[in-house]
């Protein structure tokens, strides 16, 4: 998908691929193919230390010298052993700018569920590319901080909401609308499906589904991005 200058690619699961200009950004990858055709990145953003987000075997599959890896700090051990990249600890909060770009750790947590507890400062970014502004949610319930994510674009920037969406442990699709319609993005894409980890077959296509039938009921524009066939 084209968006202004970025091209956003859906990886599957919370997995996405970013390329703005001549950088490419990945978040949470995934089941990267064996053959690897996606290529190499320059910037990874790991959201929690959960091994369908901090994944070393697919975190290795896409590293070259050079590339930055940004990291809740639980997730330091995992990555001690990769070599000739440049890890960078982040804070939920704080800013910070990796390869140039502005990298801000959005608060991400379970409600009412045990999975992804707020005090281990787990993650969501978001990020600004020109006049696109994307926040990718992590695995997170609808939470109070939520509500300040309107004001984050000024006219002319456009606002994409990368949200889960298969219950269980995060979302299920109907507060993922409301989160949605919290939020009030110009565009919202259902995430955490696609990789067997909750549900399988087609039922994990339901959710996605669902949520974007339910935003489009509530006025937010919706779409289910196609998986990259790497």
């Amino acid at each position: 998908m084209r968006i202004g200058d970025v091209n956003l690619y859906f990886l599957g699961h919370n997995g996405f691929l970013i390329e703005y200009l001549d950088k490419r950004i990945f978040i949470d990858p995934f089941k990267i193919p064996t053959n690897n055709k996606i290529g190499k990145a320059d910037l990874v953003l790991i959201t929690h230390s959960h091994y369908d987000h901090c994944s070393i075997e697919d975190i290795s599959k896409i590293i070259k010298e050079g590339t930055e890896i940004v990291i809740p700090v639980d997730c330091q051990s995992k990555l001690n052993r990769l070599k000739n990249v440049k890890i960078r600890i982040a804070t939920t909060g704080i800013k910070m700018k990796a390869i140039g770009i502005n990298v801000y750790p959005f608060p991400s947590y379970n409600i009412n569920k045990k999975f992804h507890p707020k005090d281990e400062n787990w993650m969501g970014f978001i990020l600004k590319f020109g006049d696109v502004i994307i926040y990718h949610a992590g695995d997170t319930d609808k939470i109070p901080e939520m509500d300040f994510l309107p004001n984050l674009a000024q006219e002319g920037e456009k606002v994409v909401a990368l949200l889960p969406v298969s219950g269980t442990y995060v979302m299920n699709p109907e507060e993922a609308a409301e989160a949605a319609l919290s939020i009030k993005p110009d565009l919202a894409i259902p995430m955490h499906y696609g990789s067997g980890v909750v549900k399988i077959g087609e039922e994990e296509l339901k959710d996605a589904e669902k949520f974007v039938e339910l935003c489009k009921e509530k006025g937010i524009n919706a779409e289910i991005l196609k998986k990259y066939n790497s």
